[in-house]
C-alpha cells in the first residue's frame, strides 16, 4: 500500500559557488557580490541541515550540483568559459540550482485527477544565470521520478512566460496525505525590480497538473514586497498542511485571498504576522518566511526550521518565541547555519524541494540516509574548493578543481549517467 509522506529534496551546493551578485532584486546577492565565497564550507552546513532534518524524523532526499560551467550554454552564444565577458562566465558557473525549490512545481497524487504526482520543471527565464539550468534539472527529475505508475514529469512552460517553481507555490491540506489547495502566487512589478513569476506560468502548470478551479487559487504578490526584496513568495510567506504562516505586506490583496482559502479549506488557520512587530525589511533580512514549516513525526507538532540570522534579529525572535509560547500550531523553533546560502540569498526553504510521494517509489540514489551523508561529506571536504573569488573563474585549473570535485560526488552516489 503506499505511503505518502512529505519528502524534502535538498540541492547539494555546488564546488562552483561564488558571489557574482547576477539576481536582480536579491538583495542578499546584490550587497555581496564580489566577495570570497567558501563553496567547502557551503556544502558541509548544507548536508548538516539534511542530517538536523533526518534526526527531526523527517524524510530527505537530494540533487546533485549541475555540471559547471555551462560550456553547451556559452557555445550557444558563440564564446567559451576563457573568452566570455565576466557576467557570462559567471553565469556559466553559477551554483544556483542549489536552491531546489526553484527546480520545479509540484501537485501530488492526491490533488491530480490521474492519481499521480505531477513535477513541471520551471523554466528560469527571467535571470540569465538560471535560465540555462532546466535542462540539467529536468534530467535528474526524470531519473529520480521515473516510476510512471506514480509520477508524470512535464517539461517546461514556454517562454516568454517566466516560471520560478515551487518558490511561488504553496499547498494547504488536512495532511499531505489528503487531497490539497494549491496555491499559486504570481508577480506583476516591484519597482526597480523584475516580478519572476507569470500568472500565465502558473496557470499553465495547474492544467498540465490537471488542477480545476476547486484545487487552485492564484494571487498576486504584493508590489511592496518585490520592491523591498521578496524576489520570490517564500521570502514573505511559507505553508504546511492546514497552516499558512505569511507576512501582513505578502500579497496584493491579502482579505480576498484569506477569504477565498476559508471559503474552500474552512479548517486552514492562517497565522499573519503584523507589520507593526516585524517590519517587512526584517523579514527579509532575516528570511523568517524561508523557513522550512514542517510537521513533526509522533504529534510532535509543527516546527520551523529556521536561519539562525532569524535568531540574532532581536524583533523577529522575540515574535517567533511569543509564537510558540502561544496555543498554535506552530511549537518548536529550530535554528540552522547555512550562512554561505544565506549570504547569495537562499535560506533554509530555498534550498528544498518538496516532493509528497511513497519513497518506495523514488529512485533510492536520490534518497539520503546518515551513512550517505556521511559519505557526501567526505567527498566535499576533500574535493570542494575551500574558497572561490570571482575572479578565479578565469583560471582554466579551477574549471577542471570543480569539474573533477562533481564527478566524484557523482560516483560515490552512482549516477554517473549525470557526467557530463
Amino acid at each position: 500500500m503506499s505511503r505518502l509522506v512529505e519528502i524534502n529534496f535538498d540541492g547539494i551546493i555546488g564546488p562552483s559557488h561564488n558571489y557574482a551578485g547576477l539576481s536582480v532584486g536579491n538583495i542578499a546577492s546584490s550587497n555581496n557580490a564580489g566577495e570570497t565565497a567558501y563553496p567547502r564550507e557551503a556544502a558541509l552546513q548544507g548536508i548538516a541541515k539534511m542530517r538536523h532534518n533526518i534526526d527531526l524524523g523527517l524524510t530527505q532526499g537530494f540533487f546533485m550540483p549541475l555540471d559547471r560551467p555551462n560550456t553547451a550554454w556559452l557555445e550557444s552564444l558563440g564564446t567559451t568559459a576563457a573568452a566570455a565577458e565576466p557576467h557570462m562566465r559567471a553565469a556559466a558557473f553559477s551554483a544556483s540550482s542549489m536552491w531546489a525549490a526553484n527546480a520545479a512545481t509540484i501537485s501530488p497524487a492526491p490533488d491530480a485527477p490521474d492519481g499521480k504526482c505531477h513535477l513541471t520543471v520551471a523554466n528560469l527565464q527571467t535571470m540569465p544565470h538560471r535560465s540555462h539550468e532546466w535542462p540539467g534539472t529536468l534530467a535528474q527529475l526524470r531519473l529520480a521520478f521515473a516510476d510512471s505508475d506514480h509520477f508524470v514529469v512535464h517539461a517546461p512552460v514556454p517562454s516568454p512566460f517566466g516560471d520560478e517553481g515551487a518558490a511561488n507555490h504553496m499547498r494547504l491540506c488536512s495532511g499531505h496525505d489528503a487531497t490539497g489547495l494549491e496555491i499559486f502566487v504570481y508577480g506583476k512589478s516591484g519597482g526597480p525590480f523584475p516580478a519572476r513569476q507569470h500568472i500565465d506560468a502558473s496557470k499553465a502548470v495547474a492544467r498540465k497538473h490537471g488542477l480545476d478551479a476547486e484545487r487552485a487559487l492564484f494571487a498576486q504578490q504584493s508590489e511592496i514586497a518585490i520592491a523591498a526584496g521578496a524576489f520570490h513568495n517564500d521570502v514573505v510567506a511559507v505553508a504546511n498542511e492546514r497552516v499558512l504562516f505569511t507576512h501582513e505586506q505578502a500579497f496584493e490583496q491579502p482579505d480576498k485571498l484569506y477569504s477565498d482559502i476559508r471559503t474552500m479549506m474552512p479548517d486552514a488557520e492562517i497565522i499573519v504576522v503584523p507589520a507593526d512587530k516585524v517590519s517587512l525589511a526584517d523579514a527579509i533580512k532575516s528570511y523568517l518566511f524561508n523557513a522550512q514549516l514542517v510537521t513533526l513525526p509522533d504529534a510532535g507538532g509543527m516546527a520551523l526550521i529556521l536561519p539562525s540570522e532569524a535568531r540574532e534579529n532581536e524583533r523577529v525572535w522575540a515574535y517567533l518565541t511569543e509564537l510558540v509560547a502561544g496555543n498554535g500550531p506552530i511549537r518548536r523553533l529550530c535554528p540552522v547555519d547555512v550562512r554561505q546560502s544565506m549570504a547569495n540569498g537562499g535560506g533554509p526553504a530555498c534550498l528544498r524541494l518538496r516532493v509528497v510521494a511513497d519513497p518506495a517509489t523514488v529512485d533510492p540514489r536520490f534518497m539520503a540516509t546518515p551513512e550517505k551523508l556521511e559519505a557526501m561529506a567526505e567527498i566535499v571536504g576533500k574535493y570542494w574548493p575551500e574558497s572561490l573569488d570571482p575572479e578565479q573563474l578565469c583560471d582554466p585549473a579551477m574549471h577542471d578543481i570543480i569539474g573533477r570535485a562533481r564527478n566524484h560526488l557523482l560516483e560515490i552516489c552512482a549516477l554517473a549517467e549525470l557526467t557530463r
